[in-house]
């Protein structure tokens, strides 16, 4: 079922499937049926136009985790078949992913977020409970929890600005203050959680699950100087800057 998991991110998530492909071999296969649930999860939201019923495909989520978790068997589904197992040995993983299902019915619907705080907890849930969710299950220790969301609220903030014309496109808000000095700001923070993440020790055995983020202290510092770069859609680096970032990452272990 692995297989199927890591295809369905080669073709949902292709920044996550080089991500992991830059990942020891013998690593691979706890992270595929992670990324692949975030996949379906984040995609329920969009899957259809009534925020109820958007919302009901995530309940259908979060309550198939759980069950999982408790043992139950849902065959049928690639995603589920893979996640079984993992769920029952750490069930703390359960609770990581309908944290993400959780926030991502924000999604469902087109009202902003209510203040920065909801906007914290959201890239918190999405981005620092998948990344944390991957280093656990590459068997990270809880002691550097707080390292791996800081880098992964960073690397979830250089996601987000990404994907903020998108999102402004179907209707959402994206930001609770869209101006570009705080945007400008924003960047800034986000990049001083990734420098606080990497003057941290987390383990070389756990580092593989901060490979997605390889790229985003650069977004964020294309942010920094022009935040006008957001909503024009002009962040991002080249392809070939992008797979030297995984590689030297997982040749030097740096994160």
């Amino acid at each position: 079922m692995t297989e199927a998991c890591a295809a369905l991110v080669e073709e949902g998530d292709p920044g996550r499937f080089a991500a992991t492909m830059a990942a020891p071999v013998a690593v691979r296969g706890k992270l595929w049926p992670l990324y692949a649930a975030n996949l379906e999860i984040a995609r329920a939201p969009w899957a259809a136009s009534e925020p109820m019923v958007a919302e009901m495909r995530l309940q259908w989520w979060i309550d198939t985790i759980t069950d999982l978790a408790k043992g139950s068997d849902r065959r049928g589904h690639p995603v589920t078949e893979a996640l079984s197992p993992m769920l029952q040995r750490d069930p703390a993983l359960a609770s990581l992913l309908n944290g993400i299902a959780e926030a991502r019915r924000w999604d469902c619907w087109r009202e902003p977020f209510e203040d920065r705080g909801a906007f914290d907890m959201y890239l918190d849930q999405t981005s620092g409970n998948l990344i944390w969710a991957a280093a656990r299950a590459l068997g990270a220790p809880s002691s550097c929890e707080g390292a791996v969301r800081a880098f992964a609220w960073g690397a979830g903030l250089a996601a987000y600005f990404r994907a903020a014309p998108e999102l402004e496109a179907r209707g959402r808000v994206p930001f609770t203050d869209g101006r570009p000095e705080s945007l400008r700001l924003l960047a800034s923070e986000g990049r001083a959680r990734i420098a606080q993440a990497k003057a941290a020790n987390i383990p070389l055995h756990a580092r593989p699950a901060l490979l997605p983020g390889a790229t985003a202290d650069a977004v964020l510092k294309q942010a920094e100087r022009d935040p006008c770069r957001i909503a024009d859609g002009r962040l991002g680096v080249s392809g070939i800057a992008e797979k030297w970032a995984l590689l030297t990452r997982a040749l030097t272990g740096r994160y």
